[in-house]
């Protein structure tokens, strides 16, 4: 919705809004970690999923609002504009023309995303504190000692873990490559 709304906006308002989300990706995440980590201690989010779905979400839609804009505004505007002719609400162009043509990029977006937070070691190992609620990476190392790491555990553990993402990739591949090659074809 926010690629959508850059798109209509008038041309300056839409390049300031699509500034800010730039500017998201412009700070490491690692910069972050102190900020971060006292916002969702205060918000009572330390040692949640919730607080770690937060963080996560805030920190990806930078790059989700980045590929779905770019992608948006190699639609043809006349699409838009036929539309409004015909008398369709901004909703109505929004769900039946501009989400339909945009799911090759919100495939990619997803795929990248989802790939993302399944290996995301930083915010987990920052956030979480409980056994209960530990996520994969974080229990990868379980199997690294100060002096001994169980190698073959490790392994069938890292091949384990891979699966889900394959399986993604395996199913989203015809939106993958689409988006991806999205803006060559044109």
């Amino acid at each position: 919705m926010i690629a959508y709304a850059i798109i209509q906006l008038p041309q300056k308002l839409g390049w300031i809004v699509y500034g800010f989300f730039v500017c998201g990706m412009i700070v490491p995440t690692q910069v972050n970690m102190i900020p971060v980590f006292l916002l969702m201690n205060k918000l009572g989010l330390v040692n949640t999923l919730t607080g770690v779905i937060i963080v996560s979400i805030s920190f990806l839609l930078p790059i989700g609002v980045f590929i779905i804009t770019g992608f948006m505004k190699t639609l043809p505007k006349e699409l838009f504009e036929a539309a409004r002719i015909d008398g369709a609400s901004e909703w109505k162009i929004y769900s039946k023309i501009a989400l339909r043509l945009s799911i090759p990029s919100m495939a990619t977006v997803g795929i990248f995303s989802f790939v993302i937070v399944w290996n995301d070691l930083l915010f987990p190992l920052l956030l979480l504190k409980s056994k209960e609620v530990k996520t994969l990476p974080i229990a990868l190392l379980d199997f690294q000692g100060e002096f001994l790491t169980n190698y073959p555990m490790l392994f069938s553990a890292v091949v384990l873990s891979s699966i889900p993402l394959l399986i993604a990739y395996v199913f989203l591949q015809k939106h993958f490559i689409s988006g991806m090659t999205s803006g060559a074809l044109k």
